[in-house]
């Protein structure tokens, strides 16, 4: 799983159902701050992205919510840009994410 390789790497297990059940923990270290500043940034909910960042730089520090909110932000534009031109994810990459997409039963999120 590409999760739990990821982990490896840096010698950590990781628990991907950690995006799929809240309350959960990842083992990614301060998780769940990241994980709240994700879930607002794609909410866009205006009071839960500020309570999120406010998370994150209680945590971790301001620099660190900059850099958090880049990636989550970007990403966010990635995946809309793609769904909405119909970017297909490609075999290379639905290979390398079968495994992911069917623990969490994320294949019932599939819009196209």
């Amino acid at each position: 799983m590409l999760l739990r390789a990821s982990g490896l790497t840096q010698g950590q297990t990781l628990d991907v159902h950690a995006v799929t059940e809240a309350g959960r923990e990842s083992g990614v270290e301060n998780g769940g701050v990241l994980l709240e500043l994700a879930e607002a940034v794609v909410g866009r909910d205006v009071d839960a992205i500020a309570r999120a960042r406010r998370g994150v730089i209680d945590a971790l520090s301001v620099e660190a919510m900059v850099d958090a909110a880049a990636v989550a932000s970007n990403f966010e534009r990635m995946v809309r840009i793609a769904d909405s031109t119909g970017i297909p994810l490609g075999e290379r990459l639905e290979t390398l994410g079968r495994e992911v997409i069917e623990e969490l039963g994320l294949e019932k999120m599939r819009w196209v």
